[in-house]
């Protein structure tokens, strides 16, 4: 599956390599209130279970905004629709050097939350434009990487800002460096139908595997139809859930890990710094490994259900390590095994997020990513809101042993939810 151009002169490429890093830009923002957390807690004395709801307010916020955010890239377009976002959520993150209190933060994070909601529906929605089927989960693994870049990023960068300019410094940095990306992705993203400079043969190829679109592109009654429509597939069930009940674990490791070095293992906040950065180090490799296996299989003949079907399990099944973490002696060995489970989740990830482009038209991917992932940030919401209280209550223990066992139950809700990945049949509108 080639154009005769080498890789890293095709579009296609480029547009992954842009969605990389806002990816990373945008976890960089986020993961900022996780590093800087510690001084912020001292400044405004709060306590884990505000720490919590804090984390929670970003990702209920997050969970609406990819609901929403879903059919404005639909309709909007992902250029247009991913520019307008990126531009406020830089706003948004800047906001949190202004904030005072928990109240000031909880709305920080709510609005940021909000604001990043379209990233991954837009991403998603620009591979299901731009990426035949077998290089979908290596797209994705790029998107993910972005993620794990942005975590290894920003405990450094964070640190040495919160070291020499305080902590606001954290939050503007990355919020300025949202606007130079705009720039870039306004005037680098087309279609590949309108792409100016494209080959014919590129062209071709991204166009060849889309889903087909039937019926009408807007559905008459606004976006309750719009959902209820899609919601009379299980397989929109079986995303939805699965999102609901596995996406709280890569979460969990970004927002509490740097917290829980330095409370339960007692490194300062320049050692976390760059220790945090050793994970995410391992989520990138975790990201480009399990997408690169995704399409290796398809390539030799695997369908595009067995191959995602198998990659999900065998890094819902990596996640166990987790299981021991905050009981083992050793400090290392505890970044080890947080490290590989990290690892295991973005293995998982590269799989499970083309699914919505596998099975639904790219008219309409983002809407549907956008319902499966407000579902994850629900869930994640409540999960990190829980984790808090059981912290202060009970200590990190149980919480690993839940963070492990995640993966497993988003993996059988994937098997049994979505028995075959393949195409569907719209209610009422034809083939999608």
């Amino acid at each position: 599956m080639s154009t005769g151009e080498p890789w890293w002169r095709q579009k296609r490429w480029h547009i992954g390599l842009m969605l990389l890093l806002v990816t990373a830009v945008g976890s960089v923002d986020r993961q900022a209130m996780s590093i800087a957390a510690a001084s912020i807690k001292a400044d405004f004395h709060l306590t884990n279970t505000q720490y919590g709801a804090i984390a929670s307010a970003f990702f209920a916020a997050y969970g609406v905004g990819q609901l929403l955010a879903g059919m404005v890239v639909d309709r909007l377009g992902t250029r247009r629709a991913l520019s307008l976002a990126v531009v406020w959520w830089s706003v948004a993150a800047i906001l949190h050097a202004f904030a005072r209190g928990f109240w000031g933060f909880f709305s920080a994070r709510a609005l940021l939350g909000l604001m990043e909601g379209a990233n991954y529906p837009a991403a998603i929605k620009a591979i299901a434009e731009w990426f035949p089927r077998a290089e979908r989960s290596m797209a994705t693994g790029l998107v993910t990487a972005g993620t794990g870049l942005g975590l290894i990023l920003a405990p450094p960068l964070v640190g040495v800002l919160i070291v020499h300019s305080g902590w606001q410094m954290a939050f503007v940095v990355p919020g300025v460096a949202g606007f130079a990306w705009v720039w870039w992705w306004h005037r680098g993203y087309h279609l590949p139908e309108d792409h100016p400079t494209i080959t014919a043969e590129e062209r071709s190829l991204a166009l060849r595997d889309r889903v087909p679109a039937g019926g009408t592109a807007t559905v008459p009654g606004g976006a309750w139809r719009t959902w209820a429509r899609y919601l009379r597939h299980r397989e929109t069930w079986g995303l939805v859930l699965a999102r609901f009940a596995g996406d709280g674990a890569f979460y969990f490791f970004s927002i509490w890990l740097p917290l829980y070095m330095q409370s339960e293992r007692g490194f300062s906040i320049l050692n976390v710094a760059w220790l945090v950065a050793i994970p995410f180090v391992f989520a990138d490799v975790g990201s480009l490994t399990g997408g690169w296996l995704g399409q290796r299989l398809i390539r030799r003949g695997w369908s595009v259900d067995r191959s995602r079907k198998t990659m999900i399990w065998a890094g819902a099944l990596g996640v166990l390590v987790a299981w021991p973490v905050s009981i083992v002696a050793d400090w290392w060995l505890a970044l080890l095994l947080a490290s590989l489970a990290i690892a295991s989740i973005q293995v998982k990830s590269a799989s499970l997020f083309p699914l919505a482009a596998d099975i639904f038209p790219a008219r309409d991917v983002a809407t549907v990513w956008g319902m499966s992932g407000a579902a994850g940030a629900g869930g994640a919401a409540l999960f990190q809101w829980g984790f808090g209280w059981m912290i202060d209550a009970y200590g990190y223990n149980p919480v690993f042993v839940i963070v492990s066992l995640m993966g497993l139950v988003q993996a059988a809700l994937i098997s049994v939810l979505i028995p075959r990945v393949a195409p569907v049949e719209a209610p009422g509108t034809g083939p999608v």
